[in-house]
């Protein structure tokens, strides 16, 4: 998959197949989209091109940007999208003057000029351009201008509820990672880097690897214990993930990420992990001792073992 940062790196191909939006979480929504381009570049011998944004306008435009959370980092969006076969990916550097491009101006001056598509594939309720307002109709008045075909993905319904970025976000806020996965059409992650930690776990029989990732505008799970996979080094093991504070130990309320892998004893410090979360056990508590914690921390390991 070939990245670039501006239109003008883009060297044009035949028969180019487009997409726009921010895919924040690459969910089966989108999955649909990237997969009927995929599917149509191979018949008529083309290449996918997908078109995003970073920064994310909203974070740009201080639209409720400080509540704004990502399901993905960057880098986890490109890979998933390389993992859907997209052959090409545009990073559109969002700014305040880039916003002021009208929705027509968006395909005249930057989609047609630099890509010249011969299909446009948008999702349901895809709007673009200064104040949204480019849209289906807008692309529809367009297209015999400017010679490509138009076609809009109908929304993905997960158990009647139609798949979107947002509500896999809520999903998530809320600690139901089953809908979360289900809406995503795979296990929400985190990767990060293996840190040091208290070493409290390790006193109690459950030593567990401390998470660093950027949680700069990333959203971070409900504070409580997980049942998890961790993929590392080429293997998958079983484990148990608590994300919040340390409230049996001390007063401090930072988003901890600790995980204890099931059967393992690697030295594993500085080493990059991907934590991948299945389902949450219960939440986050306060216990009266570090005896009473562990014993919790059985009855958690127990439960967790049954699902995995």
């Amino acid at each position: 998959m070939k990245v670039y940062n501006n239109f003008g790196d883009y060297k044009k191909t035949p028969n180019a197949i487009v997409t726009i939006g921010t895919f924040d979480g690459v969910h089966l929504g989108h999955q649909a989209i990237l997969k009927d381009m995929v599917r149509t570049a191979k018949e008529i011998g083309g290449e996918t091109v997908v078109i995003t944004f970073y920064p994310h306008p909203r974070q740009v435009l201080n639209i409720d940007s400080s509540n704004l959370r990502f399901i993905n980092t960057q880098e986890e969006k490109l890979k998933h999208l390389e993992e859907l076969s997209i052959d090409n990916v545009i990073i559109v550097n969002f700014t305040k003057e880039f916003s002021t491009i009208s929705s027509e101006s968006f395909i005249s001056d930057y989609i047609v000029k630099n890509i010249a598509p011969v299909k446009l594939v948008i999702g349901y309720d895809h709007h673009f351009g200064k104040n949204r307002m480019g849209d289906f109709n807008l692309l529809h008045d367009m297209k015999n201008k400017y010679g490509f075909e138009l076609q809009r993905i109908d929304a993905q319904d997960v158990e009647n509820i139609a798949v979107s970025s947002t509500k896999i976000r809520h999903s998530l806020k809320q600690g139901d990672v089953v809908r979360a996965n289900a809406l995503l059409g795979y296990q929400f992650a985190y990767i990060g880097k293996v840190i040091s930690g208290n070493k409290i776990g390790r006193k109690i029989g459950y030593p567990t690897a401390n998470l660093n990732i950027n949680k700069e505008h990333r959203l971070i799970e409900t504070p409580g214990v997980y049942a998890t996979y961790v993929d590392y080094d080429n293997m998958t093991y079983k484990s148990m993930t608590y994300i919040g504070g340390k409230p049996t130990i001390n007063d401090d309320n930072s988003e901890n990420i600790e995980v204890h892998i099931f059967d393992f004893n690697q030295d594993i410090y500085d080493k990059d992990i991907k934590v991948r979360f299945v389902s949450k056990i219960r939440d986050e508590h306060k216990f009266e001792s570090l005896d009473d914690l562990k014993k919790q921390i059985e009855k958690d390991e127990m439960i967790i073992k049954e699902i995995l």
